[in-house]
């Protein structure tokens, strides 16, 4: 990058959780094999997206001033295989999967993309084993071992959403490229892991993990991750720990400071008993490698008004993360906005979840079944622009999220961001700090 204080500043993935959520009610797989004891399916899933936005940000040596038009897309495709010799003996599951991407057009707003990259290139490859009915004491399934390439998620992806911060040629020479579908976050899965987790829908339930990344632009960090929650009456309390054991020497420049890092992390939510409330909070402490103290917290307020008519739900989330806190894994795990905090600021303005202060507001209904529609409201404050850009402004994002049946999705999206301060001014924004009015069709299918 041409400007060495934005390294601290790599965002943690784009919108690829978000796109999960958009089709997560509507997987399907084609059943290619079935009998009592094995299942062979077929697994197919394609996004495309169309983006424009007016303004540029200084993010990388490609960025450039005023509009950009580019449009991304991936397709993944594999199978699954599940082998159950008897209940009692548990159950046998493998998947493998590859993923075709591309970035069209003049590239990201922020200059993570040129327009030029392409790839096909395996995304999953791993085998596991569920206990089935072979412990009572644990529930069914009460123990699922797991080991090979594969998305994996702590919490709500306040830490760890899947390894989905994808580059493309548009920063350090193409050095940290992934293939393009820089905003729909195309490869997810991390390299290699090794995966334990105990217990069941209810009651206690932990995971023990090991992971290692490949992605260059995150350090190909080697973590180790220790998970325990307690579930009941629709409520979760959970602590988490986490270490990064090791960083890639070729590419710990990025984050100096990652590879010892300790984060403690504890969290809650709930409805308190109440039917329409929910609530939730994490606190994040963490100590560097290079000894620093960092933090991360948040609380959230949200209500279901479901006597009214298309049932709208609000939430108000207070976060704060410390100027020199590292996000790791960060993402959308819950729902659009959960981590990934605004459209234009977490994609490409800045803040990627550090240095920062933020308020959002989500007003969100559900005329059918098949039609949600939401507005995300922020307010952004820098914590210590010596630290960073100035990255203080407000931005509002109104979308929709159509089903158009169980296989096919359409999600349109129009936003204005309006930072405080230009590249001239200390911020991000090249040119001006005028608003950016920015638009993105995305649709979707699942096989």
């Amino acid at each position: 990058m041409t400007n060495s204080r934005n390294l601290p500043l790599l965002p943690g993935l784009a919108l690829g959780s978000a796109i999960a959520l958009c089709v997560s009610g509507n997987v399907s797989a084609y059943e290619l094999h079935s009998t009592d004891q094995t299942t062979v399916n077929l697994n197919v899933t394609g996004v495309a997206g169309a983006f424009h936005s007016q303004k540029g940000y200084a993010q990388s040596e490609t960025a450039e001033p005023g509009g950009r038009d580019w449009q991304e897309g991936f397709l993944k495709y594999g199978l699954d295989v599940t082998h159950t010799p008897s209940p009692m003996a548990g159950s046998l599951y493998a998947n493998v999967a590859w993923t075709s991407s591309a970035t069209w057009g003049q590239g990201d707003a922020g200059g993570f993309t040129t327009g030029d990259e392409r790839r096909t290139r395996l995304e999953d490859l791993a085998v596991g084993w569920r206990s089935g009915n072979l412990i009572p004491s644990l529930g069914s399934d009460g123990l699922d071992i797991s080991v090979g390439r594969q998305y994996i998620q702590t919490g709500d992806g306040f830490l760890i959403s899947g390894d989905s911060l994808n580059f493309g040629k548009g920063v350090l020479g193409g050095e940290l490229n992934r293939g393009g579908g820089y905003y729909l976050a195309a490869r997810q899965s991390f390299d290699k892991t090794a995966v334990v987790r105990l217990g069941g829908e209810a009651g206690w339930r932990g995971e023990l993990m090991w992971l290692e990344s490949d992605n260059r632009a995150q350090a190909k960090p080697e973590m180790a991750v220790g998970t325990i929650e307690h579930v009941a009456d629709e409520a979760t309390l959970g602590a988490t720990y986490l270490k990064v054991l090791d960083t890639d020497d070729d590419y710990a420049f990025l984050y100096p400071d990652r590879d010892g890092t300790r984060v403690y992390t504890i969290y809650g939510n709930g409805n308190a008993g109440v039917e329409n409330l929910f609530l939730s909070g994490q606190y994040a402490f963490q100590e560097k490698g290079n000894d620093d103290s960092e933090n991360a917290w948040y609380l959230e307020a949200g209500w279901t008004f479901d006597q009214l008519p298309s049932t709208p739900y609000a939430s108000y989330r207070f976060s704060r993360f410390s100027d020199g806190y590292d996000p790791l894994f960060y993402g959308n795990g819950r729902a659009l906005g959960t981590w990934f905090q605004g459209e234009v600021a977490a994609n490409y303005a800045g803040p990627f979840a550090t240095n920062a202060r933020i308020h959002q507001l989500n007003l969100a209904l559900e005329p059918t079944e098949q039609l949600s529609i939401g507005l995300l409201m922020y307010r952004f404050d820098t914590l210590d622009t010596t630290r960073g850009p100035n990255l203080d402004g407000n931005e509002i994002d109104l979308y929709a999220n159509w089903a158009i049946n169980d296989r096919w999705w359409v999600m349109p999206l129009v936003g204005r961001y309006d930072p405080d301060a230009s590249t001239a001014e200390g911020g991000t924004q090249l040119g001006d700090s005028d608003p950016n009015y920015y638009t993105q069709l995305l649709v979707g299918f699942n096989f």
